[in-house]
């Protein structure tokens, strides 16, 4: 349940959830002025995975060292104490995690981690509420690095999404609950096949309990039917006259129920990064209206969602910045650029020539739909730089003891912000 405060009391701050997943540390600050709320030590998190917003403003992530579910209170009575509410072993790497829309039933599945090759296919479901003690099953599956989504109703349905091939697998969370020790084989209850071996980017619409999945050829779009899934029409990805690239990324924007992405296209050679386009690619769940803009050339992939406008950070040597679109709200508004706000270099930024994931930092960006405030982590310089997107200004710059290598992951909450009708760990 939510936590009540006192009327007299000024309503808490945003908060931000600050993970070095390279040195082992997460802490929680807050915002704008950077005060340290509580600080967990010895804790690698998995920064593909990321944080999954849950209701009652809690948030969920996975150690990727210990093999743990956390299940964080940012607003707890005490958090300097009780930031960990719960710990589930789970099945690591961790790849993906989603929850169901009321945040009991969850899944985690496991990608390559710092293998060279995919070894294991094991998917663990969560019961928070487990009436049997059972909270987390692990089963085997196929191997790779598939996506997750949960979807809901009595009987909720974890929707795999494969490559090579490709498909969609849809298994009853009461059957992966109920599955034999020692993580047995688990067969699906429905499968679609999928057109593309290139699938990357999820998302799930709780009210229409649709599920998407980005690939080559569109955005791949399926709704349940009883235990199984039926494929719908896929969304292009050309929209505005704008054509050619594709998407990575899918986010669910629960403010004016939009679907984002950032569609790259380009050259194929990942050293010719800085020649990538980037457009914004967006999709109004309700009307079926589609767009694409301009965003610039270089590494541009996740975005943020704020109160009244989408963040995406773009990376390139002639300059890094904070790209601010306002999101539209009424019938026939479309998204335009409002801001662009300049972010100080990254000493090991990615390099002309080499590619840009490879040993390089990175940039993690987060925000809140309940509020204005966005964050941007600066890799490897233990820096986060705050703005307020509503005046297109930077507020503060807080400094974490450790370098943020590799970009960290950050997560920022408001209390009451609604961010877990996004039910996909980011």
């Amino acid at each position: 349940m939510p936590h009540s405060h006192h009327p007299s009391l000024a309503p808490p701050p945003p908060r931000l959830l600050v993970s070095d997943h390279v040195a082992g540390r997460v802490s929680l600050l807050d915002l704008p002025d950077g005060t340290e709320r509580a600080v967990l030590e010895h804790r690698h998190l998995s920064e593909h995975a990321g944080f999954l917003a849950l209701p009652g403003g809690l948030v969920a992530c996975v150690d990727d060292r210990a093999g743990e579910l956390l299940v964080l209170d940012p607003y707890g009575p005490d958090p300097a104490g009780a930031l960990v509410r719960r710990r589930i072993p789970v099945a690591i790497p961790a790849e993906h995690l989603a929850a169901a829309p009321d945040g009991r039933r969850l899944a985690v599945t496991t990608g390559l981690g710092r293998n060279e090759e995919a070894w294991t296919g094991l998917l663990t479901a969560v019961d928070l509420d487990a009436p049997d003690g059972a909270v987390a099953v692990r089963v085997r599956g196929r191997s790779g690095e598939p996506g997750v989504t949960v979807l809901g109703g009595p009987s909720p349905l974890v929707v795999l999404r494969h490559r090579e091939p490709g498909e969609l697998l849809a298994h009853r969370h009461r059957d992966l609950m109920a599955a034999a020790p020692a993580c047995p084989p688990a067969e699906p209850a429905g499968r679609i096949a999928l057109p593309d071996d290139d699938g990357h980017g999820d998302a799930h619409d709780p009210v229409t309990g649709r599920v998407f999945a980005a690939a080559g050829s569109g955005v791949h779009r399926a709704r349940r039917t009883g235990d199984g899934l039926t494929a719908e029409p896929p969304l292009p990805w050309p929209a505005d006259g704008r054509s050619g690239g594709r998407g990575y990324y899918l986010r669910l924007d629960p403010v004016r129920r939009l679907l984002w992405s950032c569609v790259r296209g380009g050259p194929g050679d990942p050293g010719q990064w800085p020649d990538w386009t980037n457009d914004a690619w967006w999709h109004h769940l309700d009307s079926g209206v589609t767009g694409r803009l301009e965003l610039g050339p270089g590494l541009v992939f996740r975005l943020a969602v704020t109160a009244r406008h989408i963040a995406y950070s773009r990376v390139h040597p002639d300059g890094d910045e904070l790209i601010l679109l306002t999101a539209p709200t009424g019938a026939g508004a479309r998204p335009r650029v409002t801001a662009r706000l300049p972010l100080p270099a990254m000493s090991g930024a990615p390099r002309r020539g080499g590619t840009p994931w490879d040993g390089v930092q990175r940039r993690a960006v987060a925000a809140s739909p309940g509020g204005g405030l966005i964050a941007v982590s600066r890799g490897g310089h233990g820096e986060v730089h705050v703005f307020d997107a509503d005046r297109a200004a930077q507020v503060a710059t807080l400094t974490a003891p450790t370098p943020l290598d590799d970009g960290g992951h950050l997560a920022l909450v408001t209390p009451g912000d609604g961010a877990h009708a996004d039910p996909v760990g980011r």
